[in-house]
């Protein structure tokens, strides 16, 4: 399918591994001129890397304003982060709820909030927020995404209703199990917890999901930039899981 996104300069938050590596690589390979930011890139992950901490708004403002004077103005932007802290709720502190509302939610709403007028202004954008399956369906032990990210399939479709007038689409894409350093760490609390192996840990969770077996971070990747394409432009206000038929609600 051709996706028409040629020339877009597109932004990917946490982008220097995992699913925001793969989208930005794939965005690359459309021929968008791609920045990505976190906390240490390695400087040739894309056309302009910028080291930035996600829960820190003078921060992500200068990533913005960075990657507007290298490759022009936004026309793609991609909301990753990392996950919050693991663990059940009775143990989940007040201070962990504070560092995951910066770090999962409120990131995304200052991202959006830099870059969206420019997109409306110009009548032309693509928002796509990554989050997780927990936003579909909670999970016991990652309360604080489960949480925050069912809260941005909120944000999600009020954003799409302000922008759509605008020509600018915003979506959300919930991943499922899916191999990156997240899920891995997961898995090794797991481990800790049932005292098996970390091997046997993601068999574990490769049985949970409808397809038995975790995703290729390329496999997550490849919905989001459809979700930016031209070929999209009437999808917007959705919240798209992409977890091999994991979550059995409807």
């Amino acid at each position: 399918m051709e996706t028409g996104i040629a020339g877009k300069v597109a932004l990917v938050a946490a982008g220097s591994k995992g699913i925001g590596l793969a989208t930005a690589k794939m965005l690359q390979a459309e021929g968008c001129r791609v920045s990505i930011c976190s906390r240490q890139p390695k400087g040739d992950e894309a056309d302009h890397t910028f080291a930035c901490d996600l829960s820190m708004p003078d921060q992500i403002e200068a990533w913005l304003a960075s990657a507007e004077s290298a490759l022009g103005p936004c026309d793609i932007l991609v909301t990753n982060t990392g996950g919050p802290p693991a663990g059940a709720l009775a143990d989940i502190t007040d201070e962990q709820w504070a560092l995951g509302i910066e770090s999962t939610l409120m990131n995304v709403v200052r991202l959006s909030r830099f870059a969206l007028p420019g997109m409306m202004a110009r009548g032309w954008g693509r928002v796509v927020h990554v989050t997780s399956l927990a936003a579909h369906e909670p999970s016991p032990m990652l309360p604080i995404s489960s949480t925050l990210r069912a809260g941005i399939n909120a944000l999600t479709k009020l954003q799409a209703t302000d922008c759509g007038p605008h020509g600018v689409t915003v979506n959300a894409v919930l991943p499922g199990h899916t191999m990156t350093d997240r899920q891995v760490h997961l898995a090794e609390i797991i481990a800790r917890q049932q005292g098996i192996t970390v091997e046997e840990a993601l068999a574990q969770q490769a049985a949970k999901t409808g397809m038995k077996r975790i995703a290729d971070v390329d496999e997550i990747a490849a919905p989001i930039v459809f979700l930016c394409s031209q070929a999209a432009s009437y999808v917007s206000g959705v919240s798209l899981l992409v977890d091999g038929a994991t979550v059995k609600g409807i």
